[in-house]
């Protein structure tokens, strides 16, 4: 992964956050974060499945499509709960022994 990949992993997480806090707009973002966590977090293990059956079926675009899709919605979940990526990327240094 470049420093661009991540870059647009840090913009979307802030597109998701903005969607969170507009009042008018009706997009796919906001719909989940009104639906709720028990919503969000089915969402995210939807993906994962669809995610896991792709890449047992060696479908290379599929994997990666549902791989985007699952990022997408662990990324709104994230949100949802007040956290974001480098919560996730601090709690994997922790585990492999870096603070």
């Amino acid at each position: 992964m470049n420093t661009a990949d991540t870059d647009f992993l840090r913009e979307l997480e802030s597109i998701i956050r903005s969607r969170r806090a507009s009042t008018g707009n009706k997009s796919y973002t906001k719909t989940l974060l009104n639906r709720g966590t028990p919503y969000i977090a089915q969402k995210v293990g939807e993906e994962a499945v669809e995610l896991a059956i792709a890449a047992v079926q060696g479908d290379k675009a599929r994997t990666v499509s549902e791989g985007a899709d699952l990022v997408y919605h662990l990324l709104v979940l994230l949100e949802d709960n007040d956290l974001c990526l480098a919560d996730i990327a601090a709690e994997l240094a922790a585990r492999h022994g870096n603070k």
